[in-house]
């Protein structure tokens, strides 16, 4: 009854009777209990939403604007060797660098049919058929989603794809949706079906940190895409809906193996029976692939942004990122470019020899305790033909064969670095026949910072009366302590620099027995002067840089100077040739003509041989590279029974490497200098030369100087084989220049000047 009265509570007023009556002027309409006018309001806002839906979408269509070039895909550059002077590429390179993006864009016509077949029949199977979006695909892949179907089409077409991957986000919204398919349909308006198709699949992603079918092919087959065969083209094909879940080698410590091998195996079949349905694929090609297993599939490997490296083993790495530092700091090439630009790269390494000095080391330093060695060569054209600093490179980076640059420091040079005071002093004039006292000791006055130096021979060593190409060959400290100081310690830091020393260096009189550190690559470039007559050419690692259609983006000029005359250089070469071949570097000779100098540092801390041909330098250095456990330098004592020193280990490496890498290299002999007789003229003017001693019938090493105090004076019963120092007069010693407190190498800091010395023989 209740719901009576609420009916007749809902009733309008003046309603008639059954009975009859007069109708009232508020009658109901007509429909007004029909189910289109109960809901007519949310009828229209349906119908107003739809008018708004509509409007949008042709809004879209036609207001959203398709770019006017696809943006830079990120592509991976190749790095090759000397011997590829074009279409440097994955086949031939030796490295590859990506920024965890690998990516190579192929051809259409690279792009093998099998390869071509799978995709379609994966992805897009009406591609040739639709412009652009395929309604019936759409239905197609929400019916295979009902059956829960492993592989199947894509709603997306591949243009779409194409479109999401290249000019959209990610993001899964309607707006994105209706953008990406009025962008897909301008596009096919805009480009044929085949350049759709080719930028597609140099574009999308198929795990491993490969982009692109190319990249892609090698990263999983280790091949270039033409090779792929049916089996194979159809497994990538089944990776691209998910390739992080579907690798069939994972390698056998990752939990995940089993799976995803499963889950790879499950797709590829599932990608030929889509190519058998389509009429891609034979009965018989079908069959064939389906009984082919995924052992073909390489072992995955993490991306790193340094990528693949050819011949690690040799420490080709070391040399790569050099170039990849010297691209960035001087080459004019962003990290971007090197990492994503597809940049082609024509360096100067010689494989064969890096192979090569690659022995040489390992062959003589193959124990675990041995010290560490670096070897740089170059070419007689500026060219770093290798550079060796070790085979460790994912755990120790530091280039030694690069100093600073490599992420290090330098090393003292010991006496190799008297050869820029020879040099100096022959382009002053000074012959070559030009004798100096040689004793084990000398002290020469205020020359350290307003305190004496004291400078001693190898082993104390008294050697008499040298002349220049003696005192080179025996490597006397003392004769060339009174050299440095007669040609000017600033005069031969700056013809050092002049040859190609790049390092800091400050000009003190210890300076000519190495106290400064160098690099080893600064070392051969200076030392490569000699081998080309005088000349220094600016040593280059990167002849050329292309992109990746080919384009210049540089070229190496080769940078020359001329140093010094070729009369000069000749005196030069003569006095290093006399240390290969009777002085302290025989241990580095061998059977082509060769000119060198060796070095030992202080407590056999570094030990060098830099030497060369006329048509190859190379600079070796040897050290232990960090410090032991109490925070104190690494020295070379006793290293297999000898203390190291530049005449033993380095000349042998030296030699070793030298004997392969100039094989095939002519030979050029170093003739003898005509030696003028030196005439000293302040002679006539000073009857006694104060700068060296007096005949006496003592030995000379035990006598002072005639002008020197007496205190200085040791008595002239001392043994010949312990002789105090030799003291040069005030009057010989230049203004102070060497700081306070320098130690070591023969010097300036009360050191006893063993350092820089060599051992004999």
């Amino acid at each position: 009854m209740a719901s009576r009265s609420r009916a007749a509570d809902r009733a309008p007023k003046g309603r008639p009777s059954r009975s009859g009556g007069s109708r009232a002027a508020t009658s109901k309409p007509p429909k007004e209990g029909t189910f289109v006018w109960r809901w007519r309001r949310a009828w229209f806002l349906m119908a107003l939403l739809f008018v708004l839906g509509v409007s949008g979408v042709a809004y879209l269509f036609t207001q959203v604007p398709l770019p006017d070039d696809d943006p830079e895909l990120s592509q991976t550059s190749f790095f090759c060797a000397s011997d590829v002077t074009t279409d440097c590429n994955a086949d031939n390179s030796i490295a590859q660098l990506s920024g965890g993006i690998d990516r190579v864009n192929v051809e259409y016509e690279d792009l093998p049919q099998v390869l071509v077949d799978a995709v379609l029949a994966a992805e897009d199977k009406d591609f040739y058929l639709h412009s652009g979006v395929d309604p019936a695909g759409i239905l197609r892949a929400l019916w295979a989603n009902v059956r829960n179907q492993d592989v199947q089409q894509g709603g997306s077409t591949i243009t779409q794809q194409y479109v999401k991957n290249v000019y959209l986000t990610q993001e899964r919204t309607y707006t994105r949706k209706i953008k990406e398919a009025a962008l897909a349909v301008k596009l096919e308006r805009e480009l044929p079906k085949q350049e759709i198709l080719l930028r597609y699949l140099n574009t999308i992603y198929f795990g491993r940190g490969a982009y692109g079918v190319e990249a892609a092919s090698r990263s999983y087959f280790g091949k270039p895409v033409q090779q792929l065969t049916l089996p194979e083209a159809a497994y990538l094909a089944g990776l691209i809906r998910s390739p992080e879940t579907a690798d069939a080698n994972r390698g056998p410590d990752d939990p995940a193996a089993p799976v995803q091998a499963a889950t790879a195996l499950r797709r590829r079949d599932s990608v030929l029976d889509a190519m058998l349905e389509a009429g891609f694929a034979s009965r018989a090609e079908y069959d064939a692939a389906m009984a082919t297993a995924l052992e073909t599939v390489t072992p995955r490997q993490v991306p790193t942004n340094f990528g693949r490296v050819a011949n690690p083993e040799w420490g080709t790495e070391y040399f790569i990122d050099h170039v990849r530092q010297w691209l960035v700091t001087e080459g004019g090439f962003s990290d971007a470019d090197v990492f994503e630009g597809g940049l082609r790269v024509y360096t100067t390494l010689d494989l064969d020899m890096q192979r090569a000095a690659h022995e040489a080391v390992v062959s003589t330093l193959g124990q675990p305790d041995d010290p560490s060695a670096a070897l740089v060569a170059i070419d007689d054209v500026g060219a770093v033909s290798a550079m060796f600093s070790g085979t460790d490179f994912a755990n120790e980076k530091v280039n030694l064969a690069t100093g600073t640059l490599g992420g290090g420091g330098g090393r003292q040079p010991g006496s190799s670095f008297k050869t820029f005071a020879l040099a100096e002093a022959v382009a002053q004039g000074i012959p070559l026949n030009k004798t100096y006292d040689a004793p084990a000791k000398l002290v020469i006055p205020e020359a350290n910072d307003g305190e004496d130096w004291e400078v001693g021979n190898y082993a104390d060593a008294g050697l008499g009366t040298l002349d220049l190409v003696s005192a080179t060959a025996k490597s006397s400290n003392t004769a060339y302590a009174q050299l440095m100081l007669e040609v000017g310690p600033q005069n031969v830091v700056a013809l050092a620099k002049r040859m190609g020393i790049t390092a800091a260096i400050d000009a003190y009189p210890a300076t000519v027995l190495g106290t400064e550190e160098v690099s080893v690559l600064d070392m051969a470039s200076a030392y490569s002067t000699f081998a080309d007559g005088g000349v220094h050419i600016d040593p280059y690692v990167v002849t050329r840089v292309t992109d990746a259609s080919g384009r210049v983006l540089y070229e190496n000029e080769v940078q020359r100077d001329q140093i010094l005359d070729q009369a000069q250089v000749e005196q030069v070469n003569w006095a290093l040739h006399q240390v290969v071949e009777g002085g302290t570097g025989t241990a580095a000779k061998y059977d082509q003509p060769a000119a060198g100098k060796t070095g030992t540092t202080d407590n056999y801390r570094d030990a060098w041989f830099v030497g060369y041909t006329c048509r190859l330098t190379a600079a070796v250095w040897m050290g232990y590279p960090g410090v032991d456990e109490n925070g104190n330098d690494r020295l070379m004592e006793n290293v297999r029974g000898r203390d190291v020193t530049g005449g033993s280990f380095p000349a042998e490496i030296w030699r070793k490497f030298m004997v392969e890498a100039t094989r095939d290299k002519d030979a050029c002999e170093f003739t003898q200098p005509d030696l003028a007789p030196f005439v000293d003229d302040e002679a006539e003017e000073e009857p006694v030369d104060t700068t060296e001693p007096p005949p006496t019938t003592a030995p000379e090493t035990t006598l002072p100087p005639t002008t020197a105090p007496p205190t200085t004076a040791p008595p002239t019963t001392a043994p010949p084989t312990t002789p105090p120092p030799t003291t040069v007069p005030p009057t010989t010693a230049p203004p102070t220049t060497a700081p306070p407190g320098t130690g070591g190498a023969g010097g300036a800091g009360g050191g006893n000047g063993s350092n820089g010395a060599d051992e004999r023989g």
